[in-house]
């Protein structure tokens, strides 16, 4: 919220519920019906190319992606057009090797680097697309 209020973007957070709304009218809170993949879908359709989109669901970066979005991962990893594909497929083998057995599926626990590697790829990339934004208007 800090890095888009100082760069002046308006902040869209889709949940389907347990969200407060906030009173700054930069930050709007979109709650969509309980129902799997059902604000992802929301994400999707109301993207549009340039947005940044915040997520750590591959399938729903792949699907931002596709809109010409930019995304950015919680731990500061962008997710690319040409890194899509292998995150995918790493997320497949993952869900595969729980399924069978061969893996507990334990995720990295989020550290102060994350979050402040997070902060500056969000900064770079808010700044970016900003920029972006004034040259095609």
């Amino acid at each position: 919220m800090r890095v888009a209020e100082r760069l002046g973007l308006v902040v869209t957070l889709v949940s389907n519920g347990g969200v407060r709304p906030s009173r700054d009218p930069m930050v709007k809170v979109v709650v969509v019906p309980t129902g799997a993949d059902a604000a992802d879908d929301w994400i999707v359709e109301q993207a549009q190319a340039n947005d940044i989109v915040l997520t750590a669901d591959i399938p729903l970066a792949s699907r931002a992606i596709d809109k010409g979005c930019h995304v950015l991962g919680f731990t500061g990893k962008a997710f690319t057009a040409a890194s899509i594909g292998m995150a995918l497929a790493m997320r497949e083998l993952n869900q595969h090797l729980r399924e069978t057995g061969e893996s507990k599926g334990h995720n990295a626990s989020f550290r102060p680097a994350d979050r402040s590697a997070f902060l500056s790829a969000l900064d770079t990339l808010g700044g970016r697309a900003k920029v972006l934004a004034v040259s095609s208007s």
